[in-house]
């Protein structure tokens, strides 16, 4: 029955058998004919290394179904069409017939924006490393991408309404959530569509997972494991209007519970635009003064910036110019000016967004924190880091260097934007040291169809050109050139033109770099699935100093309410103790009885400590220093060290970084 079965089946699809149809596990017995073809060879690894860990590529950043966003006519051609090949690589209509309509192109590339519109079978100036409006994860190239190595592939569900709204061509509504309801929709009818060809539910090599115990599964039985995660700009309705925000935290966990339910594990809660939850990291040049504008169309407010308080600061926007952008603004209207010297996103984590980071938190998904405001990421850590929560993201380059020891700390996973060759090692061998130093894996974000280029041909007498045909890092397979209908792309002459070149492309990397700049990358699929599962299992420490004894060296004298020491362990974050305005004050608290103790969190009011030191104790007379600090900027902080055993915990305020005294909302004390 199952011969006569798979036929019905081939049937229905207009294919025809493989040739190597039961003999080979990889290769699909129902393949839609007309197709593009693979050009790889050799069985896809399986299984673990002898440590036990799996292994692969991960692609951290991709956006498969972006051709659905944006009001479904900025990116021309689908994933995969069942009426077949020469439906979904087709231009998008008003491209048609020399691309004189096809405005985004020469909005964001310059020049007309003219090329010719045919796509399958010919492909005569589409998909190209150089266009950003043109489907370039057709669901054969992902499939080589996979046989050539990699093993996990974050599929970032993306939209935004503000562009779909301004776009001249759209064929849907430009609600941002009902967007990416369908591209998750359609991801699982991509997993049923490969399925198909492999013979039935379970059997295809695109494996949607929810869990990382899952993706180990999937890897170790050599196939893809595919995450689903969101990048929008007002998620869940969550827009500000006049910096007032258009959510509540009632949107908040129902947005997180839908998106959950969908199976997506991992999310930015802001991208491009200020939001009611983040400040953005802003675009630079021409773009930046885009999207400037775009934000105050949507909102009716411009970025502002003040001056960086630490070494971190976001892409600066000072020589930012007037676009054509500038003509939509309603007249009278002025685009800000901004100072040289003030480079950071004044806005950072509202309270809504501390509430939507804890959402997060507890349903184990993971934080990206590109796109976000350096103000904004930092205080999203420091509430990982007081929870010892390591579920964060930096997947495609928007993250400044400086934060890659954090997030490596936490136990994050980062992936480097799909650059050239050179810029991609020369990039990797910045932060080599750490990830030896923490044991990391890296990653690479393709960001394919989310609008920017990719690697560029770098020629054939580089003297680093890369043969076809070559073998993958595994080992296990060859790589020939890759042919779709007519056209076959060479990573020399054509660049990273489409997500089937990722081999390619890391072959490149390996006759740039050698074998070791790609030795990381092959461990990124442990990696990925290490952050994932720790935050799977992550547990609330028991805060020890919950409703202890406290003692202070002063209380602020008040006659409406109480600023005294107990105050600050009373598990209401809107109470809070307050010392008198001087220097070398202290808040002591008495846990009852000796525990180790390995991490203290400090919530600042306004009134915060500049130095201060965490001093232990197990009698309250002879006392350590376990932690000090000169460089206290308030908010939220966390003191880790090795663990000492102590009864007695002293905050020892040295300089106050304020006029005021020394204040704190809540201390934690905890074992873990």
């Amino acid at each position: 029955m199952l011969p006569l079965l798979l036929a019905v089946m081939a049937l229905m699809l207009g294919t025809g058998p493989s040739s190597a149809a039961g003999t080979d596990w990889w290769t699909p017995t129902a393949r839609p004919t007309p197709d593009s073809r693979i050009n790889v060879t050799g069985e896809p690894f399986k299984g673990t290394n002898s440590q036990g860990e799996v292994q692969g590529f991960v692609d951290a950043h991709n956006h498969l179904f972006s051709n659905e966003a944006f009001g479904g006519r900025l990116i021309c051609g689908k994933v995969f069409s069942t009426s077949g090949i020469a439906d979904a690589l087709k231009d998008c209509p008003e491209h048609y017939p020399d691309g004189t309509f096809a405005v985004f192109d020469y909005i964001t590339h310059g020049g007309d924006g003219k090329h010719d519109p045919v796509g399958y079978p010919t492909f005569k100036d589409w998909p190209a490393y150089d266009s950003m409006t043109h489907q370039a994860n057709y669901y054969a190239w992902i499939e080589r991408a996979w046989r050539g190595g990699q093993r996990v592939l974050v599929n970032d569900l993306v939209t935004n309404g503000v562009i779909c709204s301004v776009y001249f061509f759209k064929d849907r509504s430009c609600d941002e959530m009902t967007s990416i309801r369908l591209q998750a929709k359609l991801t699982y009818q991509l997993q049923d569509f490969i399925d198909a060809q492999y013979g039935g539910t379970g059997k295809g090599w695109f494996r949607i997972v929810t869990d990382s115990a899952q993706a180990r599964e999937v890897i170790k039985a050599g196939k893809l494991a595919v995450v689903l995660g969101v990048e929008t700009s007002e998620p869940f309705g969550c827009k500000q209007i006049l910096d007032i925000a258009q959510c509540s935290k009632a949107d908040i966990d129902k947005g997180l519970d839908e998106l959950y339910d969908l199976g997506v594990r991992s999310m930015f809660l802001c991208h491009k635009f200020d939001n009611a939850l983040c400040g953005v990291r802003f675009d630079e040049h021409g773009l930046g003064t885009a999207i400037n504008v775009g934000q105050f169309l949507s909102t009716g407010t411009f970025w502002q910036t003040e001056k960086c308080t630490t070494a971190m600061h976001d892409n600066p926007i000072g020589g930012a110019t007037a676009t054509n952008a500038t003509e939509e603004l309603p007249e009278g209207t002025e685009l800000p000016t901004y100072a040289s010297d003030a480079q950071c996103n004044k806005r950072g984590l509202t309270a809504l967004g501390d509430y939507a980071v804890r959402g997060m938190m507890k349903r184990k998904m993971m934080l990206e924190i590109d796109h976000m405001g350096v103000k904004a990421a930092g205080q999203a850590m420091d509430i990982f880091e007081s929870e010892s929560y390591p579920g964060v993201l930096s997947s495609h380059s928007w993250m400044d260097l400086n934060w890659t020891e954090r997030v490596y700390g936490l136990g994050g996973f980062i992936a480097q934007y799909m650059h050239s060759s050179e810029e991609f090692v020369a990039e990797a061998a910045r932060t080599d040291a750490l990830r030896t130093k923490y044991n990391k894996g890296y990653g690479y974000g393709t960001d394919y169809n989310g609008i920017g280029d990719h690697p560029a041909p770098r020629g054939t007498d580089t003297g680093t050109t890369v043969t076809y045909p070559f073998t993958s890092v595994d080992g296990g397979s060859v790589i020939d050139r890759q042919t779709t209908g007519s056209r076959t792309w060479d990573i020399n002459t054509d660049g990273a033109a489409h997500v089937g070149l990722v081999p390619d492309w890391i072959q490149d990397i390996r006759r740039v770099g050698g074998a070791d700049a790609v030795g990381d990358l092959f461990r990124g699929a442990e990696s990925y699935l290490d952050t994932w599962g720790a935050s799977e299992t992550h547990k609330a420490g028991v805060n020890l100093a919950k409703g202890v004894s406290a003692t202070a060296s002063s209380s602020e004298s008040n006659p409406f309410t109480s600023y005294q020491p107990g105050r600050a362990v009373d598990g209401d974050p809107g109470s809070r103790w307050a010392s008198d305005w001087s220097d070398d004050q202290w808040l002591q608290l008495d846990l009852g009885s000796t525990n180790l103790v390995k991490r203290v969190t400090l919530d600042w009011e306004k009134a915060f400590g500049r130095s201060y030191r965490i001093e232990l104790s197990t009698d309250g007379t002879t006392w350590q220093t376990a932690w000090s600090t000169t460089v206290g900027d308030g908010g939220l902080d966390t003191a880790q060290f090795a663990g000492v055993p102590a009864r007695y915990v002293r905050v020892h305020g040295l300089d106050r970084g304020t006029d005021w005294g020394y204040s704190l909302h809540e201390v934690g004390v905890f074992s873990s």
